[in-house]
């Protein structure tokens, strides 16, 4: 899966909310700082080319949505960020978090029993 840009990683964070829309729709959902229309739909078709967005046709308008789930493009850019940063090592990650973030020993055990409890929902699933 490829990498996306800053601005493609915006565009991708609106439809994932939206689930579809418009370019109108997505330009909408960026608050104060709107980038143009035109902007919107080139960075929407080269999300396509990319294949992290499909488009139907309705009268002259493309309605978009992802192709490539949130929680999928999140796995990939974890694992390569864990692979690239941190030897593949997730204590090393976790601890670099940690001290960055300066956690205390209470965080680090509630991030320990919300990850035993994911785990043990996956195991039941």
């Amino acid at each position: 899966m490829k990498t996306l840009t800053k601005a493609e990683e915006q565009v991708m964070h609106i439809l994932w909310n939206l689930k579809e829309g418009v370019v109108k729709q997505v330009v909408d959902e960026f608050g104060d700082d709107k980038p143009a229309y035109t902007t919107v739909a080139t960075v929407l078709n080269v999300l396509e080319k990319k294949g992290f967005v499909t488009h139907k046709k309705i009268g002259n308008t493309n309605l978009f949505s992802p192709a490539v789930s949130k929680t999928d493009y999140t796995k990939v850019q974890f694992s390569s960020l864990l692979k690239n940063y941190f030897n593949g090592s997730f204590p090393k990650m976790a601890t670099f978090f940690a001290k960055e973030n300066n956690l205390g020993i209470e965080e680090l055990e509630e991030m320990l029993k919300m990850t035993e409890n994911e785990l043990n929902k996956e195991k039941n699933d």
